[in-house]
């Protein structure tokens, strides 16, 4: 089955440049063999710059990448609180109670197997209000070295995962950890999916203070943001507590002082 999009996809200027030198340095070898090792070295070189540009979660340099919220979401005050790596038995239902006390709604990136394995939390998150996306079928830490036959099964898989479950399909897709390869776009466009990073995030899969991870997210808070918390792979505060549940009712409060609302993604971005 051929699954790159042909009609949907416009590939970004860095990926026709590349392109744009394979052909060329092909052409150039057939009628100077002499000059191949040039050509490897630019070839070698765009390589390298494609694989480090997607190393950065919110460059866009390899297709679309939504960092913020449209402008007229930022003039009616509203950000979008994102939730990854989830849903997970103990945090998920928290974190839950904890948006229903404030009001607010939010975004959740679930991984497609633990959705299998969790579908009633899934629902559930879904009754409450808030939003599910795609955030990959397992979740593999290598995601941004799979080939584009193995991004569309983790891609796709976790799109009919979550539709079934959900009754309605993700608009949304985020790579694991952010990173991806050139070969991801194609399959997003496929899917009709559109990437998403963030514009602030707190590390709280790594840094166990809440305090630091509040600090990070709520520093400058301005409509328009977008911001990562974990409520799955959460690090523990000292007193076990997973940082999220410290986290996200100060936060909370910190956006009703700036007269900021938390919103899901697709009430924001049409």
């Amino acid at each position: 089955m051929m699954f790159f999009p042909c009609r949907n996809w416009k590939p970004a200027f860095a990926i026709r440049l590349s392109i744009f030198l394979l052909v060329g340095g092909l052409f150039v070898i057939l009628l100077q063999p002499a000059w191949w090792k040039w050509v490897l070295g630019i070839v070698f070189l765009d390589h390298m710059f494609l694989t480090v540009t997607g190393l950065i979660p919110r460059s866009s340099l390899l297709g679309p990448n939504i960092t913020c919220l449209p402008q007229s979401a930022a003039e009616r005050g509203e950000v979008a609180i994102t939730i990854d790596d989830g849903p997970d038995p103990e945090v998920t239902p928290l974190v839950l109670d904890i948006l229903d006390q404030h009001q607010a709604k939010a975004t959740f990136f679930c991984i497609g197997k633990l959705a299998q394995q969790y579908p009633e939390l899934c629902r559930e998150i879904m009754r409450r209000g808030h939003a599910i996306e795609n955030h990959s079928l397992s979740h593999h830490w290598h995601f941004s070295l799979f080939g584009p036959w193995r991004i569309h099964r983790e891609v796709h898989g976790a799109q009919m995962v979550l539709s079934n479950i959900c009754g309605t399909a993700p608009r949304f897709f985020r790579a694991t950890a952010g990173l991806r390869n050139p070969g991801l776009e194609p399959v997003l466009a496929h899917c009709g999916l559109r990437l998403c990073s963030w514009s602030r995030r707190g590390f709280d899969t790594r840094v166990n203070d809440a305090d630091m991870v509040l600090s990070r997210l709520a520093c400058d808070l301005k409509g328009g943001d977008i911001l990562l918390l974990h409520d799955g792979s959460a690090a523990r505060t000292a007193n076990g507590k997973p940082v999220i549940l410290e986290v996200l009712p100060r936060l909370l409060e910190r956006l009703a002082q700036a007269n900021l609302h938390s919103v899901t993604l697709r009430s924001a971005i049409p």
